[in-house]
């Protein structure tokens, strides 16, 4: 992408991207009925991932300088995560292969990687905003690439095993109280009509 018009419209349409899922994250982890969030998070993360897919399928963004510019301190995400840990708290913590080429197992909390992945992009926004393009962009793809992309993989695994255990109810070896947790939080969607 050499255009700078290309080039800002592509980041514009990331920057929209990361910028819904930063808000609705917010709004799910205040939802304290919860009906909804196992599937509203496996959507947002879908969408994400597909903005990463579209930050990785391109050639390697160059930053404008040699040393990321300063654009603030990181938001304070804290709170938020606290949230959604209570929010998912009978299916917070999950197990996955790191790397499929070097397995081993590890254990992760959704909150958690919902709130690293949140801190990631809006690095990339902040710098979007202040109108460095260039800088927002090899940070969203060399973020993507190094740290959030894998984490929203594995998360995006984890939210979907929850709906096939509660759909499908799955005889699969599982704990049967996450099963009975993930049923749960997905009745409050049938009920809704969501």
């Amino acid at each position: 992408m050499t255009d700078t018009t290309e080039s800002h419209e592509f980041a514009q349409q990331i920057a929209d991207q990361v910028e819904s899922f930063l808000v609705a994250l917010q709004a799910i982890s205040r939802d304290e009925e919860g009906g909804a969030a196992i599937s509203l998070l496996l959507l947002e993360v879908s969408q994400l991932l597909l903005a990463g897919a579209r930050l990785g399928a391109q050639a390697d963004f160059e930053p404008a300088q040699e040393y990321q510019p300063d654009v603030g301190p990181d938001p304070d995400l804290d709170a938020m995560r606290l949230r959604l840990a209570r929010l998912l708290d009978p299916v917070d913590t999950y197990t996955y292969v790191f790397d499929p080429y070097d397995p081993e197992l590890v254990t992760a909390n959704l909150s958690d990687e919902l709130t690293s992945i949140a801190t990631d992009v809006a690095n990339g926004l902040r710098h979007f905003r202040n109108g460095d393009v260039a800088e927002a962009l090899w940070w969203w793809q060399f973020s993507y690439v190094s740290s959030w992309g894998t984490s929203a993989g594995t998360a995006l695994r984890a939210l979907h095993s929850i709906v096939t255990h509660a759909r499908l109810d799955t005889d699969d070896e599982v704990d049967a109280e996450q099963v009975a947790a993930a049923d749960e939080m997905l009745a409050g969607e049938h009920l809704t009509g969501r």
